[in-house]
């Protein structure tokens, strides 16, 4: 299977399958000199691991990182040093159950890519999806968490602001309140909104979709391109491919439709530090594929998993009808481990594009 890269110069490729010994990462590119320890990458890998709570997956994996190349140790023994040479990162699969997907060896689960991936290989690994298996993006966090690090001031956060039709309310928005709850959410007042409705869910065998939100300050005015190469389309790109994401915005997104120009126009003076003010970040932070210096602001939807309690109608690999309930550990709402990932994914491509500005215009921004 090819295309399991994403980047320019910063270049990660993943690899592994959610059923497998184990899954990660190659990244090509990192500079070296790059200082960090395994307790700063696990710190996000830990955000996204399943079996945290009843609104997750029961699969339980620790998601350890172990390094195996690229780094060397500093004298401390803890922070490791990256040297410029590929960095390969591994997270071993413990809590893997082949058997509960032997019901669907040969039908095709509706909504999944079941169908899609047999029909261009001829062949699909049926044990929790393979490589379509949002597994695959624990490998993501990974780099993510090495890619924070290339570009000193950057700050990456994200939160889940929409499950179903329940939508947080954006006068309650609180960073802080982010890490207090199982949702990611901002909004306190939301939770148990929340609670009551994927419980419903969970119990039904259903699932759900959802609207994560990751916003990105310190990025560093200038990086970017036009035309072919700007940074929003790359964050589109990079986010577009997690699995289960059927949209992205940057900004106002499809909002922006319903706007004036004068309404949608990031208005600007010059502050009384001398660096120019924007009045508005209708844009997001990045006008003609360029960053502003603003904070950058992505959102993505969720669809809800295809893998649910629920019976319905498919067909198998011999061409007859069949109804399909896939049995299993799977997310009631998938949206809700998307969070760190699309971290990571923003992260990775603010730092592919910081140094590829450098290398253009040889500033360090």
């Amino acid at each position: 299977m090819s295309h399991n890269t994403f980047g320019y110069l910063f270049r990660v490729s993943t690899w592994g399958e959610s059923h497998g010994p184990a899954l990660g990462c190659v990244i090509d590119g990192c500079p070296p000199g790059i200082r960090f320890t395994l307790a700063e990458v696990q710190q996000w890998m830990d955000k996204r691991k399943p079996g945290q709570s009843r609104f997750v997956t029961q699969r339980r994996e620790d998601d350890i990182v172990k390094v195996l190349s690229g780094v060397m140790l500093d004298e401390d023994g803890e922070t490791m040093i990256t040297t410029g040479t590929p960095v390969s990162m591994m997270i071993e699969n413990t809590d893997q159950r082949s058997k509960d997907y032997g019901e669907i060896a040969k039908s095709f689960r509706p909504g999944h890519a079941d169908f899609t991936y047999d029909l261009k290989y001829g062949i699909r690994d049926y044990r929790g999806g393979g490589r379509s298996s949002a597994r695959e993006t624990a490998a993501r966090v990974a780099a993510g968490a090495l890619a924070r690090k290339v570009v000193p001031s950057l700050d990456v956060r994200g939160a889940l602001v929409q499950i179903g039709k329940h939508k947080i309310n954006r006068a309650n928005w609180d960073w802080n309140q982010v890490d207090q709850n199982p949702f990611f959410c901002p909004d306190a007042a939301m939770v148990p909104v929340w609670e009551e409705y994927l419980d419903g869910i969970r119990k039904a065998g259903s699932s759900i979709g959802a609207v994560v939100e990751v916003v990105a300050e310190g990025v560093p005015a200038g990086i970017g391109a036009p035309i072919y190469a700007k940074l929003d389309q790359d964050i589109a790109s990079n986010l577009m491919s997690i699995n289960a994401v059927k949209g992205v915005e940057i900004g106002e997104g499809f909002a922006a439709a319903e706007l004036t120009g004068e309404e949608n126009a990031d208005e600007m003076r010059m502050g009384n530090d001398g660096k120019p003010l924007f009045l508005s970040n209708h844009s997001g932070g990045i006008l003609g594929g360029i960053a502003t210096g603003q904070p950058i602001v992505a959102r993505f939807a969720i669809k809800p998993t295809s893998s649910i309690l629920t019976e319905r109608q498919s067909i198998d690999t011999d061409g007859n009808n069949v109804d399909v309930r896939t049995k299993g550990r799977h997310d009631p709402c998938v949206g809700i481990r998307a969070v760190p990932i699309g971290e990571a994914m923003v992260a990775c491509t603010v730092a592919d594009h910081y140094l590829r500005d450098r290398g253009q215009t040889g500033r360090l921004k």
